[in-house]
């Protein structure tokens, strides 16, 4: 294996995969230097949709680029085109099909057809049936659940019209949508049919296959993701802030140690409800630990951090290196980001890894099924079996002492409270922030790990390149873990790395200058926040027009395409590291990186260097400010009452 300390920036990280090596254990960042990257997959200038093939079509050696076609004649530029959208389908579809399992989980609880789940935030049920164009004078809170959860599963199935969300977006947003046919229908309806076009012989010019991948990955961002992160807020609680601490030191020697890992918060909700039930805990007690350490690992981290402040173990990479350290009793995993390795290094230890969806297993591992109306009754069984393996440590217990503290939490709602408290929420005061030049914009860091990059080092040279220049950074995923483990996620971090404008700012509201929106995809809450800019005025009438940028420095799946892609599609600049799918084809890179632009008023870059990627979001902001005027600084004035009240 190669030297480890190439392989990540976080001590923990190395200190484990010091530990596994030594022990002859697989993990990812050895399973990475034993296979490299094929170059010709790489650039996706392979087609294999037919048996035909595989249809290889690299470029020529001396570089030329000659006409390049299968054995049927697609061009390159097809080929290309097909994976591309192939990839943001699959992307969309995972998290449309996590949303459907919550759809179908909140129906069932709106019908009284399991008892361990709820509504938590009724408030944020009225706005969401409002949304959703229900009736909600004079209606019993059942009813209008009911009827919520019927409208949201009917987005999935729906053949024809736009889906109800797409409505939320700015006006000439909706307008560019529907000029260039990309307005989402049916959630599943634009999935099948990227899949159908992209079939053998079906679709063949390649900027109408994109711009069904744009159509699919619009009803996936303004769909499927917004659809479940609202109706996981009315059911477990609309985030606010709170504190936790991360990385892989939160394990406890003493305790019996479960981490749940994947992506659907439903079993983890119930799991953190089990493990407070002094029945369990006392279990635990007669086991020979003092008491139960519940924590996460990947976005279902991110989900019960931000609700009930569970530690977080640590990000994609970090998943197998968990269970390294001897500690863990027990690993759920339902779906998403699970490495298939997982089974080889519990196999080692005396770790149990238990599947609990219907959608996904690993060979070798347990499988307990996750149904809603024995939520509860599952996360206690699984507890006990955990408990139950306590006594069955059988190496030395390894756990690294790095941990660090966090604040987490900022949905859209906590955002405009803290910028105007209860009765004056708005996001005023960042627009005149913005509009000052105090704070230069916005920036959407976010995304996974990728083993072919060293480990959470893109994400923190990105970001804090990004708030030295003044630039507030929302961040979600495995990205905001990075941040995280780096103490970019206190308040504290404004004073020690933030520019002088954002950390005024940030010191007098008392946020982090990088504020951690949830998991993955709870991407959907930047698309919400950057919405409410627009509308609160000052910075244009479309999301384009705000000095706004996003990125995914160290991305590796799917879903990152699927989120990049609607984001883009929704006016914004973004930039992705790591490698890219579409350089096999100069055509298909020119569409997206250049002619997008004119289309969405949105494009894609891509750029290896974390830190110059950072000054291409700098650049693009500067430009969105002197295109409305607000590049030039203004005198600072203190508003009296008057002022004040004139606002209003």
């Amino acid at each position: 294996m190669a030297d480890g300390k190439e392989k990540s920036i976080d001590k923990a990280t190395l200190e484990l995969i010091s530990k596994a090596q030594d022990e002859g254990i697989s993990t990812v960042f050895s399973r990475a230097d034993e296979i490299k990257p094929c170059p010709i997959g790489v650039e996706e200038s392979c087609c294999k949709v037919c048996s035909m093939g595989p249809c290889r079509m690299p470029r020529s050696k001396k570089g030329e680029d000659k006409r390049r076609v299968g054995v049927c004649g697609a061009t390159i530029d097809t080929v290309v085109a097909r994976n591309f959208a192939r990839k943001v389908a699959a992307g969309s579809a995972s998290h449309s099909d996590h949303a459907r399992e919550v759809v179908t989980t909140f129906l069932m609880t709106a019908r009284g057809q399991t008892q361990d789940f709820s509504i938590k935030d009724e408030i944020k049920l009225l706005e969401v049936a409002l949304d959703f164009g229900i009736a909600i004078e004079k209606r019993d809170t059942k009813d209008i659940a009911i009827e919520l959860g019927e409208k949201a599963l009917n987005e999935f199935g729906k053949q024809s019209g736009e889906l109800i969300y797409a409505g939320k977006a700015p006006l000439r947003r909706q307008e560019i949508w529907r000029k260039y046919n990309v307005m989402p229908r049916g959630i599943d309806r634009e999935i099948v049919e990227v899949m159908h076009r992209t079939h053998m012989g079906v679709d063949q010019d390649y900027r109408h296959i994109l711009q069904q991948a744009t159509r699919a990955a619009l009803a996936d961002g303004w769909g499927g993701s917004m659809i479940s992160t609202e109706l996981q807020d009315i059911m477990f609680g609309t985030p606010v802030p709170v504190l936790g601490s991360i990385n892989l030191g939160v394990l406890k020697e003493d305790h019996v140690n479960i981490v749940v890992h994947g992506h659907e918060p439903l079993l983890p909700e119930m799991l953190v409800v089990a493990s407070r039930d002094p029945a369990i805990k006392e279990l635990a007690e007669k086991a020979g630990a003092k008491g139960i350490n519940l924590a996460g690992m990947c976005c279902s981290a991110n989900e019960v951090l931000m609700r009930h402040g569970i530690p977080c173990a640590g990000n994609f990479l970090q998943q197998e290196l968990a269970l390294v350290t001897g500690a863990v009793e027990l690993m759920t995993v339902d779906v998403q980001c699970q490495m298939q390795g997982l089974a080889t290094v519990a196999e080692c230890f005396h770790t149990k890894l238990i599947t609990t969806s219907d959608r996904a297993m690993i060979e070798g591992a347990e499988h307990i099924e996750f149904h809603p109306e024995k939520g509860l009754e599952t996360a206690k069984k699984i507890l006990a079996m955990a408990i139950e393996n306590y006594p069955n440590r059988r190496h030395a217990i390894y756990i690294p002492a790095e941990k660090q503290d966090m604040v987490a939490g900022f949905s859209h709602e906590t955002i405009t409270y803290l910028l105007g408290g209860l009765f004056r929420a708005s996001y005023r005061p960042l627009n005149d922030n913005i509009a000052n030049g105090r704070i230069r914009g916005v920036a959407g860091v976010v995304g996974c790990n990728n083993v072919r990059t060293q480990h959470d080092a893109a994400h923190l040279a990105m970001v804090k390149e990004l708030i030295k220049n003044d630039v507030l950074v929302l961040t979600t995923g495995c990205s905001a873990m990075a941040c995280g483990k780096a103490g970019l996620l206190t308040p504290e971090a404004a004073r020690l790395y933030a520019g002088s404008g954002l950390a005024e700012v940030c010191e007098a509201i008392g946020i982090p200058p990088v504020l951690h929106m949830g998991a993955c995809v709870d991407n959907s809450r930047i698309l919400i926040a950057a919405t409410a800019m627009v509308k609160e005025g000052g910075l244009g009438d479309d999301l384009s027009d705000l000095p706004a940028a996003g990125a995914a420095p160290e991305w590796m799946s799917e879903k990152a395409l699927a989120i990049g892609q609607y984001f883009v599609a929704s006016g914004i600049f973004t930039v992705f590291g790591t490698t890219w799918p579409t350089l096999g084809s100069d055509k298909v890179t020119e569409h997206l990186f250049e002619e997008y632009e004119e289309m969405y008023k949105g494009m894609w870059a891509y750029e290896q260097d974390p830190v110059k990627a950072a000054q291409l979001m700098i650049a693009h902001i500067d430009k969105k400010r002197k295109a409305l005027g607000i590049d030039k600084a203004r005198e600072r004035v203190l508003f009296d009452m008057a002022m004040r009240r004139a606002m209003d």
